[in-house]
């Protein structure tokens, strides 16, 4: 990382720990079948291969929602650009050049979608923060903007690093 460039990193919160989600999906497990089990004996035994469906499609979205906690994405802004990247900087999604960059909150159409944090130069756009929440958001974006500054109005960078 260059001197005097701002490293920022986003991380999705993810409370759940491995072992708490086992004995979560291991309590479901046990509840689900036992009914299923007890409706069975009573003659409705095609409720088991469904309790095995519901249980399988849990264990899936366990899984995914586990994974996710490993993604990170890292904007970097220096003096001359700014860089995007899913995980770390070896492999960019987007550079431009910070001068001619914006930051934009892109409001959705509909009350039940999140809105859009963009980063925006020369007709193109990056999405970054999918999984902030809309303060996070909100406070990502005033920090991206003070530190890009608008398009023309880039901001002299301050000496140092920061990490969110």
């Amino acid at each position: 990382m260059a001197e005097g460039s701002h490293r920022i990193v986003l991380a999705p919160h993810c409370s759940m720990t491995v072992r708490g989600a086992m004995i979560f999906f291991a309590l479901m497990c046990v509840s689900s079948f036992g009914v299923a089990g007890v409706v069975a004996a009573q003659g409705f035994w095609p409720v088991l291969p469904f309790a095995g469906l519901e249980m399988a499609l849990l264990g899936w979205a366990l899984h995914r929602s586990m994974q996710r906690r490993h993604h990170r994405q890292t904007i970097v802004v220096s003096d001359d650009e700014v860089i995007i990247a899913d995980g770390e900087l070896e492999c960019p999604v987007a550079v431009f050049k910070r001068h001619w960059t914006r930051v934009k909150v892109r409001q959705a159409r509909s009350r039940l979608h999140p809105s859009r944090l963009l980063i925006e130069s020369q007709g193109k756009s990056c999405e970054v923060g999918v999984f902030l929440t809309e303060d996070e958001r909100r406070r990502v974006a005033l920090q991206l903007t003070s530190l890009i500054g608008g398009m023309n109005a880039a901001p002299a960078l301050a000496q140092g690093s920061m990490v969110s």
